[in-house]
């Protein structure tokens, strides 16, 4: 047995393990985060061709409202408790109190009968914020089929 006591050969190989392992560990951390990310009650929001966003205020109050018409509050105080109607100016003030100027966004189910939108967006107005925003998702408009091609 002859043993090369005198060659220093470096090794260039990477040891990807290691670099598997912290993107396992990343991937399952994301994928435990993300669900959690959405608040308020999942809902299936109505389109609209020009959708604006928030201004100032930092994250809003979420007062969502699901397909059987059921109120809940997602907040800073409340995390999506059911509310009934005459609950709902009360326990928005106790939001108010904890995070005064903070904005409210309604975000109703779009197979929702407008008279439920109303009653809701009613008592919400009775806290006297500024304004209430509605939730609303962006319509994607397709460009025609050839355009911006060059063509005639």
């Amino acid at each position: 047995m002859s043993m090369d006591v005198g060659s220093k050969s470096v090794r260039s190989d990477i040891n990807v393990t290691p670099l598997v392992d912290v993107v396992l560990v990343l991937l399952i951390i994301f994928m435990v985060i993300t669900p959690l990310l959405q608040r308020g009650k999942p809902v299936t929001l109505p389109e609209a061709k020009h959708v604006s966003t928030l201004g100032k205020g930092g994250d809003p109050i979420l007062v969502s409202v699901t397909k059987d018409g059921r109120v809940w509050l997602d907040g800073d105080a409340h995390t999506k408790q059911e509310l009934k109607d005459e609950q709902i100016e009360a326990e928005l003030n106790i939001e108010l109190q904890v995070k005064p100027g903070v904005p409210i966004m309604v975000k109703v189910d779009r197979d929702v009968e407008y008279k439920r939108v109303r009653q809701v967006v009613l008592e919400v107005s009775k806290t006297h914020v500024m304004g209430v925003s509605l939730a609303a998702s962006k319509i994607e408009e397709k460009s025609p089929a050839g355009a911006g091609k060059g063509g005639k």
